[in-house]
């Protein structure tokens, strides 16, 4: 039996009911090379593949690609939002304090939502979200020299 083949870019657009635009797929590639990167720096990842972008419409991709499932939005409470590929498990993440780094970790224990609430409060939970935050080895290094 052979495996099936990993969809394109745009097979997976489309797969999501998306339009595939060439600035669509450039910018889903871009979120996936990147690690945790803002909008700012996702228009230029764009502009390096595609040539001309306006912020404004990499917002609104951004949005139908988040609002799809293909892209994540995380927004460590004060820093702009960032955006990542890993989607479709409840991973968490680590801020470095210092400098802002943001990195995956896995979940703590199993399956999603992988922590249970002392009180559901009657709500089916599906989900957590956790924010570790800290210093990164090179900050730290940094402090310590």
């Amino acid at each position: 039996m052979t495996a099936s083949p990993t969809p394109t870019t745009a097979e997976e657009l489309r797969g999501a009911g998306l339009r595939v635009t060439a600035a669509r797929v450039a910018l889903l590639e871009t979120v996936r090379d990147g690690d945790h990167l803002g909008a700012e720096a996702i228009a230029s990842g764009v502009r390096d593949r595609v040539g001309h972008i306006s912020l404004q419409a990499v917002y609104e991709a951004l949005h139908a690609l988040t609002a799809a499932g293909l892209v994540r939005r995380i927004e460590p409470a004060g820093h702009p939002a960032r955006f990542e590929g890993r989607v479709g498990d409840n991973h968490h993440h680590i801020v470095c304090r210092s400098c802002g780094a943001v990195v995956d970790v896995d979940c703590a224990v199993g399956d999603a939502p992988c922590l249970t609430a002392a009180d559901d409060r009657g709500f089916a939970i599906d989900e957590a979200e956790v924010v570790y935050w800290g210093v990164c080895p090179d900050c730290f290094t940094g402090r310590s020299s």
